[in-house]
């Protein structure tokens, strides 16, 4: 008769995504692992298979939970602007405040992996599209609403601010004193 797990899984892996995050991919062992999480080889290897795919259950459990809400009010029905606005200043204000200076971890794991792990890229790939549709979907609000130049090419601005804010989250583990300076030119193009 099969054993019951005696964890929660969404609690472990919210703990192995944490370790990846501080750590990285490479530089985590299982052994880091199963301490963090507080659980055995045997339940890490039959719950998630092996690293490599309680990696990739990490970062798809980072999309669902840490990324889905930080856009939420990116996503928002009415959102305009001021969003982008405040979205930018809330990141300044995390990021300052991480000791550890994590950074994002689908930026760390692009960084990291991506060049030479194929589902590790179309991960990411999926994350940065949700981003850079985020970002549209308030252009396209803030531009109807007057609130942006109905000049720009809003497609291309919304990826602007998608790879300005991946460069932040690099900036944010050697010089978090620049996010500021460089958040006010992105408040700067939207006028």
């Amino acid at each position: 008769m099969a054993r019951k797990k005696e964890f929660d899984r969404d609690e472990v892996l919210e703990k192995a995504m944490e370790t990846f995050w501080c750590q990285g991919y490479e530089a985590t062992s299982v052994q880091d692992l199963v301490e963090q999480m507080g659980i055995n080889r045997g339940s890490l290897y039959d719950t998630f298979g092996d690293k490599r795919a309680l990696f990739l259950a990490a970062i798809a459990h980072y999309n669902e939970t840490a990324f889905a809400e930080a856009i939420a009010q990116l996503e928002a029905p009415g959102a305009s602007k001021q969003a982008i606005v405040d979205y930018f200043q809330n990141f300044i204000e995390c990021a300052t405040s991480d000791k550890q200076r994590r950074g994002c971890l689908m930026t760390n794991s692009a960084v990291e992996l991506a060049p030479h792990d194929q589902n590790t890229a179309s991960c990411i790939t999926t994350h940065l599209q949700r981003l850079e549709n985020a970002f549209y979907h308030v252009l396209v609000n803030a531009s109807e609403k007057g609130e942006i130049s109905s000049r720009q090419d809003l497609r291309a601005l919304a990826r602007f601010l998608t790879c300005v804010l991946q460069g932040l989250h690099v900036m944010c583990k050697v010089k978090p004193s620049a996010l500021q300076d460089i958040t006010d030119v992105v408040i700067a193009v939207l006028e």
